[in-house]
């Protein structure tokens, strides 16, 4: 088997499995949202504004955050009050959707309705992977560069929500929000795009607002990308399919779960 199809294999193995899973799920009422972004993006401090947010409204949420080492964004997401657990992948520059499955087994608690799944820093190899989920949340901060959706389209043009972050910064990076929105818009047309600030609290409750969205069974933004062969509808009656335009194969290495208190 020579190695593109070895990787092909690999990428068939988890949308069969995330599939199932987002089955699941749906039986017990739970929609997943995948938070995909750079390191040091500001994905976390916002995923936490957003779940304590949710807590605050009476929603009953809970994420997975995941990282090479350390429990540190685990203990920064538990101070909103919602359930939270770390999932180190020991190396793995992505998680998978065997991954989340093991972690959520005997956890996730039963009136959850909403599942945030904070993948690791880095928008290459964790786009190729579906976790099952309902909706794929795209960020970037505005200190990243517009040109970012043209170097990583597979990222971009996966998303069914594209968000920038740390719009307090705009004008102090130079940032030309015109230029990435178009550029957001070459890879991903008529995908929506939320500003935000954690900061300030700008934009969290809209990008919450399209988490409970999907979660309700609103039709999700179609993104361009080509579905998979064997690509399965959405649990909760809507197409729910990524295109891949490349796959990466990794050694399964070990995987360790933390909880939070």
């Amino acid at each position: 088997m020579c190695r593109s199809d070895v990787r092909q294999a690999v990428l068939a193995k988890n949308d069969d499995l995330a599939a199932r899973l987002r089955e699941e799920l749906a039986e017990q009422g739970v929609a997943v949202v995948n938070l995909l972004s750079s390191p040091g993006s500001g994905k976390t401090e916002l995923l936490g504004r957003m779940l304590a947010d949710a807590v605050a409204r009476g929603v009953p949420v809970a994420a997975l955050t995941a990282d090479l080492a350390t429990e540190n964004d685990a203990i920064r997401l538990a101070r909103s009050g919602a359930p939270v657990q770390q999932v180190l992948t020991d190396g793995l520059c992505h998680l998978e959707a065997r991954q989340v499955r093991e972690r959520l087994a005997g956890w996730l608690p039963e009136d959850t309705s909403v599942l945030f799944v904070e993948n690791v820093g880095n928008l290459v190899c964790p786009a190729s992977y579906d976790l099952g989920e309902n909706l794929r949340i795209v960020l970037m901060a505005v200190t990243e560069g517009e040109d970012k959706p043209l170097k990583y389209p597979t990222a971009f043009g996966s998303a069914h929500v594209v968000v920038i972050t740390k719009t307090d910064l705009a004008e102090a990076a130079g940032f030309d929000e015109s230029t990435f929105r178009a550029n957001v818009h070459r890879v991903n047309p008529g995908v929506e795009i939320v500003r935000s600030c954690a900061r300030t609290g700008d934009g969290v409750g809209t990008v919450l607002d399209r988490a409970l969205a999907a979660r309700d069974g609103a039709p999700a933004h179609r993104p361009p990308l080509a579905p998979h062969p064997h690509g399965h509808d959405h649990a909760h009656g809507h197409d729910h399919t990524h295109g891949h335009d490349h796959a990466h194969e990794h050694p399964h290495q070990h995987t360790e779960s933390a909880p939070v208190a």
